[in-house]
């Protein structure tokens, strides 16, 4: 018999996709005339069983129109056929990615609706703009300060030193800097808005021993070497004036060792937790036994992890009047990215949206979660992050690593349909059309290295060091990233650039991607190229805010059909050439 039902298709699925609290479903299942036909739903781990009816309109059509509940969350289903061969059941493909299911013998994988807010909109600024990612150590150098801890490198155009061949990189070995801050980039904003760049995103700007400041000493101060924290409200009011904003990295869900909080070295003139029971502190931190032996993030002793729900700590960094998150706003941040979003409570989470919306409703809540963040399961535990109650979007990396994986002929162009039609899928078009989609980070290789074919830098066996990519390969993963830029800046969400991508800034993996922007050795024919791309997607209200149909043309093309208002867009991604 012909089974049938494909949760992409809206005459199985009407309406399909993520849909708000509160309204109707209509699902539809082909199947052998005379069946019965149940649909099997499950919401918050209750299960229900609904009788579907044959269509008056086609025999061997079954449908139900079920009612989605008023609460928003995860609602999962699928099909059980008895008939005269027996009863089977129908659910979601074995990859889990929806569209068009099969028959089992036994209990299928379910489909999955997003059940979301109907309140929930992410700030307006998201979907309109064009993200610009900066290490400010590794940007530009208004006037060199000498960091507290580690050492400074005489020439601007070195690689990042190596890590040490026998210490984890958070264990001190972060130590060297470049000479980067906040004036430097105030300095620079008029390059950003040439470029086109309406959102910079700043890795840690506040206190810390290491260059990447996650370590952090103290949230109410500006790391010295930065700059002071009347430099950093001058560059969010120059920043304003260009119509660009400015978005902090929030790292809450640990703290250096090195801090006034925890006060390992007696650096600070607080009593910290680790010296002593009684520190005001003391709470914040698990001990299993004082003062060495502590919960640590993955295990860095120079990462101790806090508990988040103390009502210490969500009173000092998001419920109190002058709490850490609502304190930079006031002094002109745009938003929050969230490091490590997916480690921290749901709890916390909804405290602090709402503390944030609260203290300035245009701000934004951008999280990092890795994984597909409609159904990530974190710590044994199935979270949602994008039904209108925690975060606005999430860094999309399956986005970047399937256009990669593409590219670099990982995967055919029917397989990266697949995966981003079920991303798309799950998450609702408010989410999706704040994404960060991004092409590079702190945290991954530069966009030119992957796309390049050249190897990683630390294979096995080999001692870590900075490799240039030949001539060969750097016009490979040149070529190769125009098109991926072109591609995405047709995408909804906001495209994210690391800064120096597009001026051909090279390195592998951590930390060699977090060099120094080329500043007088750019590629200035790629940087022409990107910021009229930028500018081109600036200028399109069906880049922005267009409906998106994705077609695979064949197995080395996939094309995205933006819409909006009478205006097509169509641009399409061909690896071959």
């Amino acid at each position: 018999m012909i089974v049938l039902h494909d949760s992409r298709d809206p005459f199985y699925r009407t309406p399909s996709g993520a849909r708000p609290a509160g309204e109707k479903v209509t699902l539809r299942l082909r199947a052998e005339a005379g069946a019965k036909v149940f649909l099997r739903v499950w919401w918050n781990d209750a299960e229900k069983k609904h009788a579907m009816k044959p269509s008056k309109a086609e025999a061997g059509l079954y449908e139900h129109a079920l009612a989605l509940p008023k609460t928003p969350g995860l609602l999962w289903y699928y099909f059980i056929i008895e008939s005269r061969d027996g009863t089977r059941c129908y659910g979601n493909a074995q990859d889990g990615l929806g569209g068009e299911g099969q028959l089992y013998d036994h209990e299928p994988p379910s489909f999955q609706i997003t059940v979301y807010d109907a309140a929930y909109a992410p700030p307006e600024w998201m979907k309109n703009g064009i993200m610009y990612q900066i290490m400010p150590d590794r940007f530009f150098a208004r006037e060199k300060n000498q960091p507290p801890h580690g050492w400074l490198h005489e020439n601007w155009d070195d690689a990042p030193a190596p890590l040490p061949a026998n210490r984890p990189k958070y264990d001190d070995s972060a130590d060297d800097f470049f000479g980067g801050n906040l004036n430097g980039i105030a300095e620079k904003l008029d390059y950003l808005r040439d470029l086109g760049v309406t959102v910079l995103y700043l890795n840690p700007i506040f206190r810390g021993r290491s260059n990447h400041k996650y370590d952090t000493g103290d949230y109410e101060t500006i790391d010295p070497s930065f700059g002071t924290q009347a430099d950093f409200e001058a560059l969010c009011a120059k920043a304003k004036e260009k119509g660009i904003r400015v978005m902090l990295d929030g790292v809450f869900s640990h703290t250096g060792n090195d801090s006034r909080y925890f006060n390992r070295f007696g650096t600070y003139d607080t009593v910290g937790a680790y010296q002593s029971p009684a520190s005001p502190y003391a709470s914040w931190y698990t001990f299993k036994r004082w003062p060495d032996d502590y919960d640590c993030w993955w295990g860095f002793q120079t990462l101790p992890n806090v508990n988040e729900l103390d009502p210490g700590y969500m009173k000092y960094i998001v419920t109190g009047k002058d709490a850490i998150v609502k304190r930079w706003l006031r002094r002109g941040a745009a938003g929050w990215r969230l490091d490590v979003a997916d480690e921290l409570p749901m709890a916390f989470l909804r405290a602090l949206r709402k503390s944030v919306k609260a203290t300035d409703p245009d701000a934004a809540v951008l999280g990092e979660v890795w994984e597909d963040a409609s159904n990530k399961i974190a710590y044994g535990e199935l979270r949602c992050y994008c039904a209108g109650d925690t975060l606005d979007s999430v860094m999309n990396y399956p986005l970047r690593e399937g256009l990669i994986d593409f590219l670099t002929g990982g995967a055919d162009a029917f397989a990266l349909k697949r995966r981003l039609d079920a991303l798309y899928e799950n998450y609702p078009a408010p989410f999706a059309f704040a994404l960060m989609n991004l092409v590079g980070s702190h945290d991954k290789a530069r966009i030119l290295n992957r796309l390049s074919g050249a190897e990683p830098e630390d294979r096995p066996g080999e001692k870590r060091r900075f490799k240039k990519l030949t001539q060969r390969q750097y016009a490979l993963g040149r070529r190769r990233f125009l098109k991926l830029w072109a591609f995405m800046c047709a995408l909804p969400g906001m495209p994210c650039l690391f800064y120096g991508d597009e001026a051909g800034a090279q390195g592998g993996d951590d930390p060699f991607c977090r060099c120094a922007y080329p500043w007088g050795r750019e590629d200035t024919a790629l940087l022409r190229k990107i910021a009229a791309i930028n500018h081109a997607r600036l200028a399109s209200p069906a880049a922005r805010l267009g409906d998106l149909q994705l077609v695979a043309r064949d197995a080395d093309t996939i094309e995205a059909v933006r819409r909006w208002q009478g205006e097509e867009l169509r641009a399409a991604l061909d690896r071959r050439g």
